[in-house]
């Protein structure tokens, strides 16, 4: 069945969405929850697990740790606190990331080089904000509590992205490294589910795709609007290593017919010949976890392929990637297995606005709508996924060569 599952017991705080009107009757208690989770997945980190940048796409822990900090000094204390006075004055220019309106940033793929502040001056910097925004909150009454509901909401929301992107990031860098450190000994990869029948047939039909209530949601989500869906039929299960193995022994990786030209330039230039994480050793093939080096198994979904990667096996397995609004209205249909909870699915629908999207005034109009060219997108959630941060309508996107996420795909067919 499709359900919202995410790994590593990370609070669910959808209890305290702003449709029940939670988060504005207990927002010391939501924010204090999402703010301990960051901290809770940076405690297996040293200092140097948390300096590190293994590709210009990833960031340090450190950076995520003060950036998301950055994102409720900037936006929450620095516009409705007029007391308030900023941590330290070079914070704005190191951890603001592509905020334009906000001021001049440091360069993406320069993180690592900040080694100072230290991680101990960042957990100083955590402490100093946390206590300014508890404060704040105490203090305010409903109606300012009310006000800034839908900006302390998107903050939260901005903070559980990079707490997955904290797990991808490292779990990038230690792949890296040649002795294969372990994030968590004792992790393991989401069992899969497989039951009823293999294929769910949509019939042609008109259907509502996109947010349409009050609870949180992205602005990339809106408007709802109604789209022509089907006839198609959508895998009920996730691809598996075993089908990817397969994939791998027929050539897959070599033959150029299977592929889009850019996709097969891509792969042919980084030297690709299985998912990103896998190593042949000893004939085997192993693939690097959060646990460490462990070998690869046949049942569990495939992970770590690039939109790229997921085209090229659709069309050798004579099927399609499903758009994203067939995913959709398949995952209203309560019959996708594992639709959230182990790795996002990649679909063939380019990330592009809505019909009638407008993104929002000011600077938090930056977050989505400048980013809508040249990626695809991706639907569900992964293993690294805070729990209750996922929905039906959320769209991720990734440019098509990414690969360093937690990603995999099911798929589609017309015939």
């Amino acid at each position: 069945m499709t359900k919202q599952a995410s790994a590593m017991a990370s609070p669910d705080l959808s209890s305290l969405s702003s449709d029940a009107g939670g988060l504005a009757e207990a927002p010391v208690e939501a924010f204090t929850a999402v703010r301990n989770e960051t901290e809770r997945r940076t405690a297996p980190l040293s200092a140097e697990d948390q300096q590190i940048q293994s590709m210009p796409d990833a960031s340090p822990a450190k950076w995520h740790r003060a950036h998301t900090t950055w994102f409720f000094e900037q936006f929450l204390l620095g516009e409705h606190c007029p007391d308030y006075r900023p941590f330290h004055p070079d914070f704005a220019f190191l951890f603001n990331s592509y905020y334009v309106s906000a001021g001049p940033r440091h360069a993406r793929h320069r993180r690592g080089d900040i080694t100072r502040p230290s991680a101990d001056e960042v957990t100083a910097y955590r402490r100093h904000v946390d206590a300014a925004v508890v404060k704040f909150f105490r203090e305010a009454d409903a109606a300012k509590l009310r006000e800034i509901s839908p900006l302390v909401e998107v903050g939260l929301n901005h903070e559980q992205q990079h707490q997955e992107l904290m797990f991808t990031d490292i779990l990038h860098a230690f792949a890296q490294n040649p002795v294969s450190p372990a994030y968590d000994p004792s992790w393991r990869f989401p069992a899969a589910t497989r039951s009823g029948e293999d294929w769910l047939a949509l019939n042609e039909g008109i259907h509502t795709i996109g947010h349409a209530g009050d609870s949180f949601h992205f602005d990339n989500e809106k408007p709802a609007h109604r789209a022509l869906v089907g006839p198609v039929r959508i895998a009920r299960n996730l691809v598996t290593n075993a089908e990817w193995l397969a994939f791998m022994k027929d050539g897959g990786y070599r033959t150029a017919t299977l592929w889009l030209m850019d996709g097969f330039a891509t792969a042919s230039g980084e030297g690709w010949q299985a998912p990103g994480h896998w190593r042949e050793i000893d004939d085997q093939w192993q693939m690097m976890t959060l646990a460490g080096l462990k070998p690869v198994n046949p049942n569990a979904p495939v992970s770590h392929v690039s939109y790229y990667e997921a085209d090229a096996f659709a069309r050798w397995a004579g099927k399609h990637l499903p758009t994203e609004m067939e995913w959709e209205v398949a995952a209203r249909a309560e019959r996708l297995n594992d639709a959230f909870g182990i790795v996002w699915q990649w679909t063939r629908s380019s990330y592009s606005p809505y019909p009638g999207y407008r993104a929002i005034e000011g600077a938090l109009g930056e977050y989505n709508g400048k980013f809508m060219v040249n990626q695809l997108v991706l639907r569900g959630s992964s293993l690294a996924t805070p729990s209750g941060h996922s929905r039906i309508t959320y769209r991720n996107f990734f440019y098509p060569h990414h690969r360093w996420q937690f990603t995999g795909l099911r798929l589609a067919d017309y015939d």
